[in-house]
């Protein structure tokens, strides 16, 4: 009966950890990238502050770091036409569908400390992710209508 009960318990545990896809996508993430340009879906001009920090341009050339083991991660603007410096964050990514290989990658701004004066957060799909590139994409709406705001990450 014990080894049973044994059995049970570490089946149990194997089965609530993520899947094999997710753990190769936080070892494939880990390091450092830089978000080498962000564009849209629509042609056009739009003011768009990214994760409610600072706009386009400002975004674009940031260097990131993504720290798997504890799902945290900073990244540091540099452009030095808009508020320079680090912000951390926490993230999670999500297997949506196996077979597709499609992610959700979750993004919650936070303080040194992990702590989220929001507790606001953003999800993102997560379309490609190999070992020396990355892109993000977030849908919004603008005038009634979905629209797609890419972010095209290379690793260091």
């Amino acid at each position: 009966m014990k080894k049973i009960i044994t059995i049970l318990v570490v089946a149990l545990l194997f089965s609530c950890g993520a899947s094999k896809t997710v753990r190769q996508s936080k070892s494939t993430i880990k390091g450092q990238w830089v978000l080498n340009s962000i564009n849209y879906s629509e042609a056009g001009t739009y003011k768009v502050n990214i994760f409610n920090d600072v706009s386009k341009a400002c975004f674009e050339q940031s260097q990131w770091q993504f720290i798997p083991n504890n799902n945290t991660g900073v990244y540091s603007i540099a452009n030095t036409d808009c508020a320079t410096g680090d912000r951390n964050f926490n993230f999670t990514i999500q297997e949506v569908d196996e077979t597709t290989g499609l992610y959700h990658f979750l993004l919650k701004p936070t303080d040194a400390k992990g702590n989220s004066e929001t507790n606001q957060g953003f999800r993102l799909k997560l379309s490609q992710l190999s070992e020396m590139n990355m892109q993000w994409q977030q849908t919004v709406s603008v005038d009634g209508k979905p629209f797609t705001i890419n972010m095209n990450f290379s690793k260091l």
